[in-house]
């Protein structure tokens, strides 16, 4: 201690921060000659260059690489620096990298098994006074992650209660034990911006030449050449996700997200994946909130965690709080600075600028051995202890720092640069002293205030009325350097409430709307909406405006907004281009309301429209038809887009072309017509094949050859098929192609008999935000694997899930249906299990969805004895006998057919066409049906034979219910 008094300056005044620093560098444990080592061949290394100057460092690397603190600390720090400033400096001063390099290796080596095994002062924690238990929780969920456990943890309580610095004490901790730390922090201005807190976070966490996934960020610099409007929200959410799954397989990963209370509904979303994801990687998750405002999803992620990994941080102690005082002060504190600090109710933020004002005025004074406060010159609150802390900036600083308060908690020196229309040079003296006076502080390639607190003084400093002006003002600049659109409207949403939207903001919109949309459309809706009640029909770029609001509004689910605004401006806008836009999100809304109708209404007259082009005619109808398809309206939607077809054939419009080509196999598949169905489908892939307008359709219609390749049996080119979706899915972020690949692939691997594999697809897929068509599917699928496999199926809960029954408009999702039928005969309720299937098969005019549950359906209906589901069977028995369908097809025709008249001949040829096609499941129940025929007629030997080789196929698919109930089928 006689080291750190010696250090203090004269006229006493220091902060808090500093002592801290100063204080732990004198009692850094002994770590060996390693750190020792490094820091004085870097002050050597100083020395033989002739001792510049930090800024002449500086200079020498380059302007805006380093800042003249972490020069500073290169040079003339007590703890072993981070490597990449070391090698800047080493390089600056003309130094031995590689040399440099292996020495620091061993000096950060040697101080973490020092730090690891110390104990931490009394002065080191100081702001940790009164956290041993919940630091002592954290420190065990980090040696559970190096033991292969990952963990969560969320840590709430009140502004400046300690979260942030605790977060930061077990980050370090972490880091110390050779985990890799991950920092990010939310706020306010955040909010409307999908997952930015933690994409610069992870992206910049794996070096660009090691990274197998590649970074978040390239999905949106993608969007502009994907193809088709894809979810480029959810395709970021994934890659994400995924590249914390390749960080996690080199090494525990520990990963800190402060203030979430702020963060977007996307962050909220990946956050709770990645809580799920701590069950298989070894990932720690810590995350800090403050209870105000409430949020339902804070509230859902708070609950999904136990007891036990909830921390909340109340005030200290009055014991707590003279502790606290004792270490910030260095000695016992008098019954005066006691009371003072009794203002702050035990909030270490509160009783840390408390005494970092007590010290800069020279307030504090020995007295009988304790310390105490000398004149009536101390603050008496918090709000005077940051004014006090801002008095000592110069104005200049000031006015740099209320502009930096514009930009959020955290801003870039480069935005700074272009808001302010200063450079570097002129800049870099006012950020010094900010970092110097306590109010910024480095946070990776960042700036970042101190505490939001102080950006919230700076912030307030400015009238309102004037902070509108200035937040358009920083937009402009920020879009004329090119920044992202998201960074833009970040600046303009202050504004909204307090400006009208002038024609540069419609104009900057209008270009930047697509991409704004797919980022961030929760801050793209509140500025389209601006920007429409600007101005009334005919203003430049209303139309388009309009058209893409409409379009955001679809897309984040407000479909009646979305439908209510595009079916107005149907009517009104004359531009044929927007009209087949404002025409295609009309009809995807209503059909997701449940009122096709209104788009068919709205279709008939926008067709009549005398000044349509041929190819704008030809779009309508491809609209048209694909909407009547996704209602199940197969023979009218095939017969529409025949129509739409040759009306694009006769424009020489190949995307159109395409588009009808897609809808026309669809349909055809749908009444199962698996050949016509292939050949369509090639003839559109051909067609779209070298058009990048036309990858999210190409994409479509490579699932929808794979789904065909099934139903002729040719099942392996149809996984191959998928998985190739799957993987140019992910590569180009297409969110919903890629959950339809994943979706297709597990039904495949289903029907193949690779259960094991589909669970852990179907798991990847459930665990996500599926779109409602492929969860219920996979849901289906997997459920039926459970009820062939598990003795105790169904669960309590399982049949009230009535919700997931059909598909928007009606369809119907066959897994589902199976997965139901099965729940309800295995409880007893065999008639309505029948009910559920015949309702499916005579609602629905998709024979693709037939082909799934008519065994079933057969099954059921003969062992009730029911006529009218016997009926329904031969039905579609005939449907399928009629039309040209594939081996799929006729082989499910034969195993009903066989069921209905209990014909071993047609049961067994039913068999050897799904051994053939390799389908075990309904292989061995073909059997199973041909045993108890051929057992019914007298031939033992033979139904003993086929059960014998069903068996062998349930234990092949691990399918324990189903040899459970053969197993005493036949007599001894």
């Amino acid at each position: 201690m006689t080291k750190v008094v010696a250090w203090l300056p004269v006229d006493g005044v220091v902060h808090l921060d500093d002592l801290v620093c100063l204080v732990s560098q004198s009692l850094r444990p002994d770590s060996g000659d390693s750190v020792g080592s490094l820091l004085d061949e870097i002050r050597l290394l100083h020395r033989q260059a002739g001792e510049p100057s930090s800024r002449e460092v500086m200079r020498r690397i380059g302007r805006g690489i380093l800042s003249h603190t972490t020069v500073n600390a290169v040079l003339r720090g007590q703890r072993v620096p981070r490597w990449d400033p070391l090698q800047q400096v080493v390089a600056a001063l003309s130094g031995d990298v590689e040399h440099f390099r292996t020495l620091w290796m061993k000096a950060r080596d040697a101080e973490d098994q020092a730090l690891a095994a110390a104990e931490p002062s009394p002065v080191l924690t100081a702001k940790l006074v009164g956290r041993a238990r919940e630091l002592h929780l954290l420190r065990a969920r980090v040696v559970e992650v190096f033991e292969g456990r990952g963990g969560a943890v969320l840590i709430d309580g009140d502004p400046g209660i300690g979260k942030s610095y605790l977060m930061r004490a077990v980050s370090a901790y972490a880091a110390a034990q050779g985990c890799r730390t991950l920092w990010a922090s939310c706020d306010e201005l955040s909010q409307a911006f999908p997952l930015l807190p933690l994409v610069d976070t992870v992206d910049a966490a794996i070096p660009a030449a090691e990274r197998v996934t590649p970074a978040v960020a390239t999905v949106f610099e993608a969007s502009a050449s994907s193809g088709d409007r894809i979810d480029l929200v959810a395709a970021a959410t994934e890659r994400l996700l995924a590249l914390v799954d390749e960080l996690c397989a080199s090494t525990p990963v520990a990963l800190m997200v402060d203030d979430i209370q702020w963060a977007d509904t996307t962050t909220m979303v990946a956050l709770r994946r990645l809580l799920r994801m701590t069950q298989r990687l070894p990932l720690l998750v810590v995350a800090a909130a403050r209870r105000i405002p409430h949020r339902r999803d804070l509230s859902v992620l708070r609950r999904a965690l136990p007891p036990s990994n909830r921390i909340h941080l109340s005030g200290l102690s009055g014991a707590e709080v003279a502790e606290f005082l004792a270490a910030a002060a260095g000695g016992p504190p008098g019954p005066h600075l006691t009371e003072l600090a009794a203002g702050a109710g035990g909030n270490p933020l509160y009783l840390t600028e408390l005494m970092a004002a007590l010290a800069r005025a020279a307030a504090l004074v020995p007295v009988a051995g304790r310390v105490e406060i000398d004149g009536g010159s101390a603050p008496g609150s918090l709000a005077a202890a940051i004014a006090d802390r801002l008095e000592f900036l110069s104005e200049q600083a000031r006015v740099v720092l209320r502009t930096a308060a514009l930009l959020g908690t955290e801003f870039s020196v480069t935005e700074l640069i272009a808001v302010l229309g200063r450079g570097i040079n002129e800049l870099l003296p006012m950020l010094d002293e900010a970092i110097e006076a306590g109010v910024l502080r480095e946070d990776g390639r960042q700036m970042a205030f101190r505490h939001p607190l102080l950006r919230t003084a700076l912030y307030e400093e400015t009238p309102h009325s004037v902070r509108a002006a200035w937040h358009r003002d920083a937009a402009k600049a920020l879009a004329a350097v090119g920044a992202p659109p998201e960074r833009v409207a970040r600046q303009l949403l202050p504004a909204i409430d307090s400006e009208v939207a002038d024609h540069w903001t419609a104009s900057w919109l209008a270009g930047v709307a697509d991409e704004l949309i797919g980022r961030a459309p929760a801050a793209a809706i509140p500025l389209l909406r601006w920007v429409v009640a600007r101005g009334p029909s005919g203003t430049p770029h209303y139309d388009l405006l309009v058209c893409r609001l409409a379009d955001a509004l679809r897309r984040t689910g407000e479909t009646a907004d979305a439908a209510r605004l595009a079916g107005e401006s149907v009517a009104r806008t004359g531009d044929p281009d927007l009209l087949v836009d404002l025409m295609w999100t009309f009809a995807e809304a209503t059909v997701s309301e449940g009122h096709p109708e209104d788009a068919f209404a709205m279709l008939g007259p926008t067709l009549a429209r005398p000044a349509l082009e041929p190819r704008h005619r030809a779009r309508l109808m491809v609209i048209a038809a694909r909407t009547r398809c996704m209602i199940g309206e197969v023979e009218a939607g095939g017969k529409l887009a025949r129509t739409a077809l040759e009306a694009a054939t006769r424009a020489e419009d190949p995307p159109t072309t395409a588009r009808a080509l897609s809808v026309l196999s669809a349909a055809c598949g749908m009444r199962g017509e698996a050949a016509e169905s292939l050949r369509l489908c090639e003839r559109a892939l051909a067609v779209a094949k070298d058009d990048p307008a036309l990858a999210d359709l190409w994409l479509t219609l490579q699932l929808n050859r794979g789904a065909v390749l099934c139903h002729l049996d040719r099942r392996s080119e149809a996984i191959d098929a998928a998985e190739r979706v799957r993987a140019s899915a992910d590569r180009a972020g297409n969110v919903l192609r890629l959950g339809q690949a994943r979706t297709l692939l597990i039904e495949l691997l289903f029907d193949v008999g690779r259960w094991d594999d589909a669970l852990m697809e179907a798991h990847l897929v459930l665990d996500g935000q599926a779109h409602p068509d492929d969860e219920a599917t996979v849901w289906g699928v997997a459920n039926v694997i459970r009820a062939h496999r598990d003795p105790s199926f169904p669960d309590k809960e399982l049949c009230k899930q009535d919700w997931r029954a059909t598909k928007p408009g009606g369809r119907v999702v066959a897994p589902w249906h199976l997965a139901m039928c099965l729940a309800h005969e295995r409880t007893g309720r065999g008639a309505e299990a029948l009910t559920l299937l015949t309702g499916a098969l005579d609602e629905s005019e998709e024979v693709n969805v037939a082909v799934d549950l008519l065994a079933d359906a057969a099954r059921l209906a003969m062992s009730l004895g029911n006529s009218a589901g016997i009926q329904v069977v031969l039905d579609q028995v005939e449907i399928f006998a009629r039309r040209n369908t594939g081996s799929s097809f006729e082989a499910v025709a034969l195993h009903a057919a066989g069921l209905v008249g209990g014909d071993p001949v047609r049961l067994g040829e039913a068999a050897r066409r799904y051994a053939a096609a390799g389908r075990p499941l309904p292989q061995a129940q073909a059997l199973e049906a041909a045993a108890v025929a051929l057992a019914e007629a007298g031939d033992a030997g033979g139904a003993r034979a086929n059960l014998d080789a069903a068996r062998s196929l349930y234990a092949g698919l691990g399918a324990e219910w189903d040899l459970i109930r053969t197993a005493s089928l036949l007599p001894q």
